[in-house]
């Protein structure tokens, strides 16, 4: 049988095949070159820069959706925001891989601002003493600029932010992906394969259309052999502002992220209220945790968050 790489894509042909780099499966692989090449036995040198460079990062989170418009980047602002603000001695990054569509920059308040490059590579953006952010958005002439880039120049950026950013010493990393279980993930995956990926948190919502997807990437992470932390139901319930009347908006026809959850046999992390005011926060780039620390969505993701770091130090 072909020698197949470690979290190699699926129907990958194998280093000693013929088809080695040159089969359909190959299109957008890291290892592409390098298979194609020969070379294919050889360890792709960027996996050991990368452990090197992440060193000083206690722990890298993958935040995952199979599905777009779950409300992923809202909850990984979320995450940083409350790991950050859960311990002033916590530093917290957010790596904004979403190559195509990067909505940190916007959503954390930091809008125009300039990447920094130096003798230990890229700085990130700081959005407070103790959270940090790197996005493709700093590097656009324009928030209304398109990336129009094919799968091997999208892995070519992720593997420069995963390798040039200095990120000095971080407690987490959070990593948010865009929808889907495809080039970017097997990029993050592959190059984050020696580093020591702490596993994934999957976003999701009620109904049942989105939850298809996430089953989906569930089991892309067991294929690729990383740990499903839990996951988190956004948008479960709108929550009045005025009357708290809880009101179902998604509703939940086939038992929502509980029900799956207890099928696949991974945690249920907590859901989160539908709340308009988050949304208004994240337009602005405001912190809804510092500006509604009562909230419902604040006392759910203060659970979500203390899992979170229950699963990451065990």
């Amino acid at each position: 049988m072909s020698n197949v790489p470690e979290n190699a894509p699926q129907h990958c042909p194998g280093t000693q095949s013929e088809d080695a780099g040159k089969a359909s499966a190959c299109a957008g692989c890291p290892n592409q070159n390098i298979c194609a090449s020969g070379a294919a036995n050889m360890p792709d040198p960027a996996i050991d820069t990368i452990k090197q460079r992440l060193s000083n990062v206690k722990h890298k989170i993958l935040i995952l959706s199979g599905k777009g418009g779950v409300g992923k980047s809202t909850v990984t602002s979320l995450l940083g925001h409350g790991l950050a603000a859960k311990n002033s001695d916590v530093n917290v990054g957010i790596l904004d891989a979403d190559i195509c569509g990067p909505s940190q920059p916007r959503v954390l308040g930091v809008r125009g601002e300039q990447v920094h490059n130096s003798g230990s590579g890229w700085s990130p953006v700081y959005v407070t003493d103790n959270l940090s952010l790197m996005s493709i958005g700093f590097l656009l002439g324009s928030p209304d600029d398109a990336v129009i880039w094919r799968g091997p120049k999208k892995n070519g950026m992720i593997k420069q932010f995963l390798s040039e950013v200095d990120w000095g010493e971080l407690d987490y990393l959070l990593i948010d992906t865009p929808p889907g279980t495809s080039d970017e993930h097997l990029s993050a995956v592959q190059y984050l394969s020696a580093a020591g990926l702490a596993g994934a948190v999957l976003v999701a919502t009620p109904q049942e259309v989105a939850l298809l997807d996430v089953r989906k990437e569930i089991q892309f992470c067991h294929k690729v052999g990383v740990k499903v932390i839990g996951v988190v139901e956004n948008m479960s319930l709108f929550v009045c502002p005025n009357c708290q009347t809880r009101s179902e908006i998604f509703p939940a026809t086939t038992g929502g992220a509980a029900a799956m959850c207890a099928e696949l046999d991974v945690p249920l992390l907590g859901s989160l209220p539908l709340d308009p005011v988050l949304a208004r926060c994240c337009d602005d780039g405001r912190d809804f945790i510092h500006e509604l620390p009562h909230s419902p969505a604040v006392q759910a993701l203060r659970s979500i968050l203390d899992k979170i770091i229950a699963a990451c130090e065990n």
